[in-house]
């Protein structure tokens, strides 16, 4: 046990010199949360998270306010808007003409280069009046 000791008063020194100097500091505090005095952007960040997470739905909210027309009321809309240009196609060659649909009646008139456009809503009864002039009655 003797050699022991000595052995050890000799590899002390030499362990503590291979062994990395370390160094401490100290611990700074720094938020994430830019409330807190974090950065600003982490902000988003934050924002996005905290929406990823979120399972209550607000009962007031309407889930959507656009709702997809049916194929029925997209070609129904194509028909009409067919229509309507061939009237005003009609009245270029020196016709007149009139197109009633589920909501309007459109009565397209051509007075020697004086186009009126009478519109009525049928639910409502109002009349839109509307007066071009200036064409040239020969076309």
């Amino acid at each position: 046990m003797n050699t022991l000791k000595p052995a050890g008063l000799i590899l002390a020194p030499l362990l503590s010199l291979t062994i990395a100097p370390t160094s401490a500091t100290e611990l700074i505090y720094e938020p994430v949360n830019p409330n807190f005095g974090g950065n600003p952007l982490n902000g988003s960040y934050l924002l996005n998270n905290a929406q990823a997470q979120d399972r209550h739905k607000d009962p007031d909210q309407l889930d959507s306010l656009y709702e997809q027309p049916s194929a029925l009321d997209r070609f129904t809309d194509s028909l009409e808007t067919r229509l309507l240009n061939q009237l005003l196609t009609d009245v270029g060659n020196g016709n007149s003409g009139e197109l009633i649909t589920d909501d309007f009646i459109v009565q397209i008139v051509d007075n020697d280069g004086v186009l009126t456009v009478l519109v009525t809503d049928r639910s409502t009864g109002d009349k839109s009046e509307i007066i071009v002039s200036g064409l040239n009655p020969t076309n």
